[in-house]
């Protein structure tokens, strides 16, 4: 006989992907502010670091997709932000829109009411790097009001790990693409202490959620763009799933 599925410890929610993705541009102070305009409790958002310690908010290696620079920004420094417009490419409405560091996210978290999945991203910039990273978000991350919720990701479970070890009273959650999943999540998740587990959406099935839920950890799937799957999810058991069109979901959802 099956063991018994965990209950949630919360109704199913909605997490914004990069913030309001489809409304504003993403991972921009805009697509977050967006997010308490539409009652949305919830977002995600991507860190990477600059080379004078500040932690910056952006999903890619180089700059050329979100902003009007090209290249990479790991050379770069706070100041440099200033002259780098991350909105115009989205549209017009938001020119000037900057990329963001991890204070300001947290300032505005803490000024909204909102909490956040932080992921932490796996670049190919090296160790030392990598070992920065992680000390300069748990350093931010002291800033955080007592109240707010945060959960770090990251596909890199070595990241994870360090990150784990300077600052063990931030949850942690390992992503995973369908290819790296047979008989690692397990392991990982238990070496790592992970409260969650973030599957991708493709090749998931209704016996690996309950193998995660069974092992007492959420479960948030990427990414769901569509009302009919994630009620779908939910009945499997899923505890939430990240999307670009939180806007589209039920009001409950999105507030959970």
């Amino acid at each position: 006989m099956a063991s018994a599925v965990p209950a949630l410890r919360r109704p199913p929610r909605v997490i914004a992907h990069r913030g309001m993705s489809t409304l504003a541009p993403e991972n921009t102070l805009a697509a977050f502010r967006l997010c308490a305009a539409h009652g949305v409790r919830w977002f995600e958002f991507d860190c990477d670091l600059l080379a004078d310690g500040t932690v910056v908010v952006i999903h890619d290696d180089t700059l050329d997709r979100t902003t009007d620079a090209r290249g990479g920004y790991h050379a770069l420094v706070a100041a440099d932000l200033e002259r780098i417009d991350a909105g115009s490419w989205f549209s017009g409405e938001f020119t000037g829109e900057r990329l963001p560091t991890l204070p300001q996210v947290i300032a505005l978290m803490n000024e909204l009411g909102l909490d956040a999945n932080l992921e932490i991203k796996s670049s190919g910039a090296g160790a030392a790097h990598a070992r920065r990273l992680v000390a300069a978000v748990a350093r931010d991350l002291e800033s955080l009001a007592p109240a707010r919720e945060v959960l770090v990701s990251s596909f890199n479970p070595v990241l994870l790990g360090e990150f784990h070890r300077l600052a063990p009273q931030w949850p942690v959650a390992c992503l995973f693409e369908d290819r790296w999943w047979a008989g690692m999540w397990g392991p990982i998740a238990d070496l790592l202490d992970a409260a969650a587990i973030h599957p991708e959406l493709e090749g998931l099935s209704e016996k690996r959620v309950r193998r995660i839920r069974e092992s007492g950890r959420d479960v948030n799937v990427w990414t769901v763009n569509s009302e009919g799957m994630a009620r779908k999810l939910f009945g499997w058991g899923v505890s939430g799933v990240f999307t670009d069109v939180a806007q589209d979901f039920p009001v409950e959802w999105r507030s959970a």
